[in-house]
């Protein structure tokens, strides 16, 4: 028992040390290419905290069971737009820049209607609509790059020489980003891997730890980049991630397993008689992303009730 405790420390550790060199590192990315914070969040940053749940998902459909990803997809939309963007939103509202936050709002949309034909019309995740996922994850880095090239210099450089400091080496900027990432996926493990030991010792149900401990252990990275972010005064970084990372979960990580495994929607749990994601689940999904996104669409800002009404 003695050594899962140390290990869920360890975890701990390098959760908490990858998110602050995670954070440093594209902050730093954002002011060297006068970047939008924000864009930074929904491309390098997304990627580095979706990796534990592509991870999951990869080894869960080559092991034959690709329905995980479907469940791991759904709840880390969920919980990314309803626990880790509510809290940035609820403690630091602000202003964001509806240009920089369209691309990634339509893509996911667009990603949602896709996973809403194949679990309403299809009831299965089909190898072809693996590889039109992963085609839209292409499409998604390449739009996202052409936002890059426009995105206006001026306004950002002034934002930022404020308190930008001596700028960061580009070789210390990736080395952080790296070194990051992988202490974040790392601790990840650790501290999913230990809590479940754990819990098992203290006689906890399976399904308890499958529905805690795995669900939010994927997503533990974009709940610490997010508290760190906010923490160093870069919530558009944040919100950046939560919306980046929801792509992700629906083009990559399905996209990834579909491929790999093709698999049938999970018929285990029922709600009115009805699929229970059918008639919860995907509702949910959807509601938490407009609340998140359309206000800020239209208002161009972020409010305290909309973070709380997320919560």
């Amino acid at each position: 028992m003695l050594i899962p405790v140390l290990l869920f420390i360890v975890g701990l550790l390098c959760l908490i040390k990858g998110g602050d060199w995670f954070v440093d590192g594209a902050s730093a990315l954002a002011r060297r290419f006068h970047l939008p914070e924000l864009l930074i969040g929904a491309t390098v940053v997304s990627i580095g905290t979706t990796l534990p749940e592509v991870m999951v998902s990869t080894i869960s459909a080559v092991s034959g069971h690709g329905e995980i990803s479907y469940g791991n997809a759904i709840g880390s939309v969920i919980c990314n737009a309803a626990l880790i963007a509510a809290i940035t939103v609820a403690v630091r509202p602000g202003k964001v820049d509806p240009k920089t936050l369209r691309v990634p709002v339509a893509f996911f949309f667009a990603a949602a209607a896709i996973y809403c034909v194949a679990a309403y019309a299809m009831g299965e995740f089909t190898r072809p609509l693996g590889f039109v996922m992963l085609a839209m994850f292409v499409a998604y880095m390449v739009a996202n790059v052409l936002q890059m090239k426009k995105a206006p210099a001026a306004a950002e450089a002034e934002a930022e020489a404020e308190n930008a400091g001596e700028e960061m080496s580009l070789t210390k900027t990736l080395v952080l980003l790296v070194l990051g990432a992988v202490l974040i996926a790392l601790g990840a493990n650790l501290l999913v891997d230990n809590g479940t030991l754990i819990a098992q010792a203290l006689g906890v149900p399976e399904s308890v730890i499958a529905l805690t401990f795995v669900a939010l252990g994927t997503s533990l990275p974009e709940l610490v980049t997010a508290i760190t972010s906010l923490a160093k005064g870069h919530g558009a970084l944040s919100l950046g991630n939560v919306i980046g990372a929801n792509v992700f979960n629906l083009v990559l990580v399905s996209g990834v397993s579909a491929v790999v495994a093709p698999f049938s929607i999970p018929q285990n749990s029922m709600l009115f008689g009805h699929n229970a994601s059918l008639v919860l689940e995907f509702p949910v999904m959807f509601a938490v992303m407009l609340l998140l996104t359309l206000p800020t669409l239209f208002k161009g800002k972020l409010s305290r009730p909309q973070g709380i009404a997320l919560l």
